[in-house]
């Protein structure tokens, strides 16, 4: 598949989005209905890769297209007292909390450090049953920079799938008041649950 670099022009890539469409393994062909360019994108959010979509494309594709998947990269405690979408095929997380708790007063939040283990497992989990057919991830996490960033791990080591960023992530990006309530996929009305269902996080069941 053709993989849009970031060094292309912001016209072209939506362009590219909307007109190269994702080859599903029943042999049909996926358009974006709401193509995103790299423009409108902040830093954080911009992957190598280069490839991009909203949460409800995101639920669209994986309702029609059987060789696509949705991974939440995020904290099983993130996932355990947020929630996660429903159609997620597995958590597992590119951060975990520092087990230290240190606190990083700019961001007014406790510091995450990086899950070691992180490709090592998403390479397991791709060659596991669960996993059979599947060719193109789609990459989750609060609300798109988390999972750029995973995404840019999973290129260097050399994961072999088209990778997309949902760039609005679970729970969508602020809006003045500092509420997670402009987009994302919980609210755009998308299926979720804070129910864990067995085997959402691979090998911890």
């Amino acid at each position: 598949m053709n993989r849009i670099t970031r060094f292309a022009a912001p016209a072209l890539v939506a362009l590219a989005l909307a007109l190269a469409p994702l080859a599903s393994a029943a042999g049909g062909a996926l358009t974006l209905q709401e193509p995103v360019a790299v423009d409108t994108l902040s830093k954080s959010k911009q992957t190598a890769p280069g490839l991009y979509m909203i949460a409800a494309d995101a639920a669209r594709v994986l309702a029609d297209h059987p060789n696509v998947a949705l991974i939440d990269v995020r904290t099983p405690s993130e996932v355990t007292l947020i929630g996660y979408a429903t159609a997620a095929a597995a958590n597992i997380p590119s951060k975990l909390m520092d087990p230290a708790l240190t606190f990083d007063a700019k961001k007014g939040a406790y510091k995450m450090v990086d899950n070691p283990a992180f490709v090592d497992e998403v390479k397991a989990w791709l060659a596991s049953d669960a996993a059979a057919g599947v060719d193109t991830l789609l990459v989750m996490c609060r609300s798109g920079s988390r999972s750029a960033e995973a995404i840019g791990k999973l290129v260097d080591g050399g994961i072999d799938v088209t990778l997309y960023n949902v760039v609005d992530g679970f729970e969508g990006d602020t809006n003045e008041a500092g509420a997670r309530a402009v987009n994302g996929w919980r609210n755009a009305g998308l299926p979720w649950t804070y129910k864990i269902r067995q085997g959402l996080r691979p090998g911890y069941n």
